[in-house]
């Protein structure tokens, strides 16, 4: 029997690595590797070894033969991304049938005699952590993690859905790191704050700069400054304890309406709606259980500018979703249009939609008291209405009464003091990792390339910025650091 790749694979590719049959694909060198949903196993080739789930970071590799019935539906799902795809040759009888391999190809050519680097990595997230691990596993670098709050873990920690365990376990895989003996960990510690990019280029030869996207887009209407409109990134750190969100940031209650279909959108009306008992096991704070406790949310109504068929979730967070029994999942057919996407049975992400929702043209003058929650495209907000705070959202020319409006129409990285600054895109301006007109800086995940791509997408990036580094280290493009003022900086600065 063979192993198929279930809803919480990260994309980072370590079971590609592992597979001894080439049957995992799309592989990082192959043109669809970032635009799937996830990874996916050949059964036709598979030889069933288990390397795969061996190396999978977020244990979403399973033998087909053991899917739960949650997870069932991805024998298909693996089996169907291979229909019509050409393998090498067809199988003889009792021998396996092998996917062709590309050439090898080595990207990386570093002299016996170069010296070992001393680099900070600004951020201990998925992407600074993806960096630290590359410069630790190829090369002799000494690396010191900076991260400007007390406890490491960045995205994975604040950012990872409390019910989806097995994706906060690559935590678990950057953690073995920090007390790695090449490694120096400096917590609390904000560039701009308590150093200056200058301070760190003086202390070290290069700097990766990691630190995110966590600024919110706005939606651009009437009344996006009245209390109880909230940034999603908001409701995620305020129900995973960031300390920067204050226990009180979030009051769910009645009816709330997301603009936005994406994972995170996702994300967040499945919490919300939620048994608290499924997520008092999880990691989910104690401020936000209780509150979910005691004052329920009763619907969440999911806006989309657009159709269906540009549904901005992926496949496995809806087939997830849908699957739940203690939610009513619905279309909301109010526009002829959507009830046409739902007659041409849209392909790709939207079809798991559209085939297991229920389709109705839904009132908004009650909330239901059995939980839903309810998918609404071709509906772009007009204003957010409310008088000292949000009761409605206009949409076409009507209220949709409200108790609290969440934006999950994207996020933005914010200017690093000292760096140059995209203000367009919410990047800082680089070349494959490289800091535009500053030397020995560098920048991976979501500063670098914007807020696209899941955990996994930082280790492909990562390794392109770190192939940059040592280029120009070979190539002796590094700047000569000085110790005088890094002297005082180790000082300042704490050292755990």
């Amino acid at each position: 029997m063979a192993f198929a790749i279930t809803q919480t694979c990260c994309t980072d590719a370590s079971c590609v690595a592992a597979c001894p049959v080439n049957c995992i694909h799309p592989t990082p060198d192959e043109a669809e590797f970032g635009t799937t949903d996830m990874l996916y196993i050949d059964p036709r080739a598979c030889i069933d070894c288990g390397a795969c789930a061996d190396a999978c970071p977020v244990d979403a590799v399973f033998p087909v033969e053991k899917l739960t019935a949650s997870l069932a539906e991805y024998a298909e799902v693996n089996a169907a991304f291979y229909d019509g795809k050409p393998v090498a040759g067809q199988r003889a009888e009792g021998s396996p049938l092998f996917h062709s391999w590309d050439p090898p190809q080595f990207r990386r050519s570093l002299p016996s005699d170069i010296r070992p680097l001393d680099v900070a990595v600004v951020g201990t997230g998925p992407a600074g952590m993806y960096a630290a691990q590359d410069l630790l596993l190829h090369t002799s670098s000494r690396v010191t993690l900076y991260d400007r709050l007390d406890t490491p873990g960045g995205l994975v920690r604040y950012g990872v859905a409390p019910d989806h365990p097995s994706t906060k376990a690559i935590g678990g895989s950057f953690a073995r790191f920090h007390d790695h003996p090449r490694v120096r960990m400096r917590l609390g510690t904000e560039v701009g704050r308590d150093v200056t990019v200058d301070e760190l280029a003086s202390r070290h030869d290069a700097v990766i700069h990691a630190v995110g996207a966590s600024g919110a887009r706005d939606l651009g209407v009437p009344g996006e400054d009245l209390p109880g409109n909230v940034a999603a990134g908001t409701v995620v750190s305020w129900y995973n304890g960031h300390p920067d969100v204050a226990a009180s940031a979030v009051d769910p209650t009645g009816r709330v309406v997301i603009v936005g279909t994406g994972n995170v959108a996702i994300d967040v009306a499945r919490i919300l709606t939620a048994d608290p008992s499924d997520l008092a096991g999880t990691t989910i704070a104690p401020h936000a259980l209780s509150a979910l406790g005691s004052r329920p949310v009763r619907e969440v109504v999911l806006l989309a500018r657009r159709g269906p068929e540009t549904v901005a979730a992926t496949a496995p967070e809806l087939r997830a979703l849908l699957r739940r029994s203690d939610v009513d999942v619905v279309l909301d057919t109010h526009d002829p249009r959507v009830e046409k996407a739902v007659g041409e049975a849209v392909a790709g992400t939207a079809s798991a939609l559209l085939g297991s929702a229920t389709h109705e043209r839904v009132s908004y003058a009650s909330i239901p008291e059995r939980p839903r929650i309810v998918f609404r495209f071709l509906a772009a907000p007009e204003r957010i209405t409310g008088s000292g705070h949000v009761d409605g959202v206009v949409v076409d020319g009507a209220t949709i009464p409200a108790d609290l409006v969440v934006r999950a129409v994207g996020h933005r990285g914010s200017p690093v003091p000292g760096l140059p600054f995209d203000e367009d895109r919410g990047t800082i301006p680089n070349d494959a990792g490289r800091v535009a007109d500053r030397p020995g800086h560098y920048v991976v995940g979501w500063i670098k390339r914007g807020p696209s791509g899941g955990i996994g997408t930082n280790r492909t990036d990562a390794a392109e910025t770190v192939g940059s580094l040592l280029d120009d280290a070979v190539a002796g493009r590094l700047p000569t650091r000085t110790t005088s003022v890094g002297s005082r900086l180790r000082d300042r600065l704490r050292l755990r």
